[in-house]
This record gives C-alpha cells, structure tokens and sequence, in this order.
C-alpha cells in the first residue's frame, strides 16, 4: 500500500508542477519580479490564504454585534469558535475531496489546462449525477444570494460615509462597479484584489473596536440578550454562514501551482479572521448593546468617516458555471468570456434593490443553503465517498495526523451532519425566515433607504 500511496503523491504532485509550469509559460518573457506577474499571477499557499481570509468574513463582519445583540456575549464568542472550527473542518473535506477527484481524473489522462473544476464537478465524478444536481443547485443558489449580499452591503457602508444619496442609489451604482469583475477570468487573477480584500477586512475589524472603545458606551446601555428564541437561533445561524465562506474552495484551489499544499489553509485563515471578528463584536456590543437590534449593520451607531473602505463583491464560481452552459469556457478570448458573463451580474443587480436589508438576509442563507452547501454535504460525500474499504485503501489523502483513524472521521462527519441539520437548518430555518419576513412587512420590498435615520441638512 505505501509504493502506491507514493506513486499517488507523485501523480499529483506532476500533475500541478507540470500546471505551474504551463502557467509560467503563458508569462512569456516577462521578468519574474514584473508589475503583472507581482499582481496578476497568484497561485502559491499566501495567495490561497489571503483569498480563504478575505472570502471567508468579508460583509458579514458587519453585522456580528447585531449577532451578539441576539445571542449574548457568551453565546456570541462561542459560537465564533465552535463555527470556525466546524467550518475549517468542512474545508479540508472539500479539498480532500478536490484531491480525490483530480487524481481519478489524471489516471484517466483528463487535461485541465483550459477548465476550471468546480464543487459540482467532485461531487460528480466521485457520487454520481444525483449529488452534481444537488450540489449545483445548493452552491449556485448561495453564491448568487452571497454575492447579492455583498452589493447590498456596499451601498449600506458608503451611505454611512456619503448619505447625499440614499441606499438604492447606491446600490445602482456599485452594481455597475461590480460588474466589471467580468474581465478577471480565474481566481488565479486575483492576487491583488485579495490582498486588498484582506487589508481592507483588517482596517474595518479594527476601525469598528477602536471607534467602539472611543465611543464608550451609551447612556443607559443594557446587554439584554438572549430574550427570545427566535432572536438567538437567528443570530446562531448568521455566524454559521460567517465561517461557511468556503463555497469557492474547490476555485481557489484549482488556482494553485500545488493545491495538494491548501490542506490546512482555512484553519489557519480562520484563526486569523478570529482577531478580527471577535474583538470588533465584543467592543460595538458593549458599546451599543440593545441598541444593535435594529441595527443590523454596525456602522449605522458610530460617527460617519470617510476613512473606511467598502468591500467589494465577486461572483466568478457562477462565471464559470454559466460559461460551462454557454459554451465558452475554454475560450482564451477575455472579451468574450466577460461578454457571455454579463447575464450573470443582472439577476444579482436586481435582487440587491428589492431586498435592501443584508442582515436578516445572512441569517436566512445561512440556515436554508450554507448549511448544506459547505457542512452537511461535503460531511456526507466524504462519507459515502470512502465507505468502501477498497476506497479508503486506495484513497489519495489519508485521515490527518490528529484523527488517524477512518471511524474517527465517520464520527465527526455524522455530528457535523446532525447537529447543522437539527441547529443550523431547523433552528436556524425558523427563526431566520421568521426574522425575514417581519422586515419585509415592516420595510417592504425595494426600500429605498432601510434603516437610515433622517439626516441633518447638509451645509
């Protein structure tokens, strides 16, 4: 069993050494130290860290004190941790699964040169039709609600620091931004933007404890929660979806040079994004307390500054799904690509302007499609997967160090599956949907400035 472990490992490993190297080809003569290659060609380990960490909290970060607000701060730093962990979990199930998949795929002498492979696609090749059906729904369906998620909450920030205009204005206006992400054809491409991502996610984390602690709290504050089940379960299950931003795994690790190397990179961007989303929920909700159960995004309590930068949004796995059905995906033509794609950004667009509230929106994407999309079904994939012995003999990745033992992985995947099933789904389905529906019949649908207080004349 071990030479042909080994042989696995090389087949591997030549498969992604052979793709950096075509990768390095298509530089051309370019120096190594160039403006393009320093902050277009992205495909080592910091390149996938920095993606993981960006993608992984993002606008969410936003609205967390409203999550403690519901939860408590005990509940609230608890289940941080506990849905970290879970989350990071999921992601090395997915990447051992993406690993699987591409060495079956390699035996079989299948180029990926010119293909993206995608969550869908593993689920195919490993389960069957059936499983590539559900995936492809569950992971299209929230990527388009994550990416609508993001648009709203950019115009929600930039209200806060400009509210000459009102929130659906600007969400006119950064959805015409947003749409130029078309142009950017992998997430080989996206060092920089991710850098800055991360940089940007840093500024905010930090900008919203200091600006907290400044502040000091309210007069008369009160720290009631948790009060009602509802509000707790809501809560719960919108820090489910902060550590389920995993839905994009099996992209960015089809962009690295040597993605059998991303094993461990979400645990570690997890515990980074843990110094960010932490100290900034606890610091705004002492400051705030009840008073950020009708604000669901933080930025509405503290003083306007021009100083902060918004997030913005990609939607790429859904570029690539489309252009899979359009048949254009294998194209070289940028142009063409970003043409075909444009189909994509309008549906996006659309929702953004009729459900303008992105925290109770989290909540309800988080219990109906992140639990399933990136905890219950890559928990049970990896189960069925490996349920024979000749599979797990012959598996490309064995149980890590720390559970060396294949019952032990059966055991953590099925209280993975059981407990998002029961928590996240019926729990958290109950009270998101309830806490979503009551602020379409308070507010309505296209509201025109949700939540925004009536602001002073501007001199």
């Amino acid at each position: 069993m071990l030479p042909q472990r080994q042989a696995e490992e090389v087949m591997v490993s030549g498969l992604n050494e052979t793709e950096g190297d075509e990768r390095e080809e298509d530089k051309g003569d370019e120096s190594q130290l160039s403006f393009k290659t320093l902050l277009w060609h992205g495909g080592s380990v910091y390149d996938a860290w920095f993606s993981c960490a960006s993608n992984q909290v993002a606008q969410v970060l936003l609205t967390l004190p409203y999550s403690f607000s519901q939860l408590g701060m005990l509940s609230g730093v608890i289940f941080q941790i506990f849905y970290g962990i879970l989350g990071s979990w999921t992601a090395y199930l997915i990447s051992v699964l993406y690993i699987e998949y591409r060495s079956r795929k390699e035996k079989e002498n299948v180029s990926f040169k010119n293909h993206v492979i995608q969550w869908f696609e593993v689920l195919d090749g490993l389960l069957g039709p059936y499983w590539k059906a559900m995936g492809l729904a569950f992971n299209c369906t929230f990527l388009l609600f994550g990416s609508v998620i993001q648009l709203i909450a950019c115009a929600s920030n930039i209200y806060y620091i400009n509210d000459r205009l009102d929130k659906r204005t600007w969400t006119y206006i950064f959805g015409a931004c947003c749409a130029t992400t078309v142009f950017i054809p992998s997430f080989h491409n996206y060092r920089i933007w991710s850098f800055l991502g991360l940089g940007m996610t840093t500024y905010t984390a930090w900008y919203l404890t200091i600006a907290a602690l400044v502040q000091g709290q309210v007069e008369n504050v009160k720290h009631t929660g948790p009060t009602k089940l509802v509000l707790y379960f809501t809560g719960a299950t919108n820090i489910l979806y902060t550590f389920g931003g995993h839905a994009v795994t099996v992209e960015i690790m089809h962009a690295m040079w040597k993605p059998q190397k991303f094993k461990y990179i979400y645990l570690v961007a997890t515990l980074y994004v843990f110094t960010l989303t932490i100290p900034s929920a606890v610091a705004v909700y002492w400051a705030f307390g009840d008073q950020l159960l009708d604000h669901s995004n933080a930025f509405s309590l503290l003083p306007q500054s021009g100083f902060f930068i918004t997030f913005g949004f990609a939607c790429t796995p859904l570029y690539f799904v489309w252009e899979k059905v359009v048949g254009v995906h294998d194209t070289k033509s940028i142009c063409l690509r970003a043409l075909a794609r444009l189909p994509v950004v309008i549906p996006i667009w659309f929702l953004a302007i009729i459900f303008p509230f992105f925290g109770p929106i989290n909540s309800a994407v988080g219990a109906l499609l992140v639990s399933f999309t990136v905890y219950i079904i890559p928990a049970l994939a990896h189960m069925l997967t490996y349920r024979k012995a000749s599979a797990r003999k012959n598996a490309a990745e064995k149980p890590p160090f720390f559970l060396p033992s294949w019952s032990g992985m059966y055991m953590v995947n099925a209280f993975v599956v059981i407990w998002v099933f029961v928590v996240g789904f019926g729990f958290g389905g109950w009270a998101s949907m309830s806490n979503f529906i009551k602020q379409v019949d308070t507010f309505g649908l296209f509201a025109k400035c949700y939540q925004c207080q009536p602001s002073p004349p501007h001199r």
